[in-house]
């Protein structure tokens, strides 16, 4: 059961100061994102909501980092296969321009891939991290709320929420986003520390 309430987060986000939602001198540090593999493999054809169940059912049970790797880049690929030569050509030149950090450009392509196919919900994912980078919180915010509509399972996108959250200060919803990711993914990179961490500040320490 994903535990975030995708309404008050977004809500949160609208009710940001304009200082909080721009870009700032500094951004987020991109190693605390969640990004799928540079080369994700290529699928085999049959029923996409199959093989995803299958995959999340063999991502719980994975025996160790290296077997989980290997089916998250399956699940990547799956939600990476947008069905479009235009969109999938347009994201490799957004991904680019994310790499260059020309935000703006990656902003304007990723705007073209939704406007052609707006039921790809990695397009509003990569949007919602760019958003993420130049730190406009608000809009980032809205972006995973449409991603999260589309792939409810998406630990990249509750990852990111958790991201957001914790630097605005909301611990609590940020461990709420982290440990949604790690229920689906309990070999999600970095994100047991983050909920240990909280849970600790959050919850406190066992007595």
């Amino acid at each position: 059961m994903i535990l975030v309430t995708l309404a008050a987060a977004v809500a949160v986000g609208a009710a940001l100061p304009a200082a909080a939602q721009g870009p700032l001198d500094k951004p987020p540090d991109r190693k605390d994102l969640i990004e799928p593999p540079a080369s994700p493999p290529k699928l085999r054809r049959g029923d996409r909501t199959h093989n995803l169940d299958f995959l999340f059912g063999a991502l719980k049970v994975a025996p160790d980092e290296a077997s989980a790797k290997s089916i998250e880049e399956r699940i990547w690929a799956l939600w990476l296969a947008s069905g479009s030569d235009t969109c999938n050509l347009l994201m490799t030149r957004a991904k680019g321009a994310v790499d260059a950090e020309n935000y703006d450009l990656a902003i304007r392509l990723l705007d073209a891939i939704i406007e052609i196919k707006p039921s790809y919900a990695e397009a509003w994912n990569r949007r919602a991290t760019v958003f993420f980078l130049k730190r406009d919180y608000g809009s980032a915010l809205a972006d995973l709320r449409q991603v999260l509509k589309r792939e409810p399972r998406h630990f990249g996108a509750l990852a990111g929420l958790g991201a957001i959250m914790q630097d605005i200060g909301d611990e609590k919803d940020a461990l709420t986003a982290y440990r949604s990711a790690l229920e689906l993914d309990p070999h999600l990179k970095g994100i047991a520390d983050k909920v240990k961490a909280l849970t600790e500040k959050v919850e406190g320490r066992d007595l």
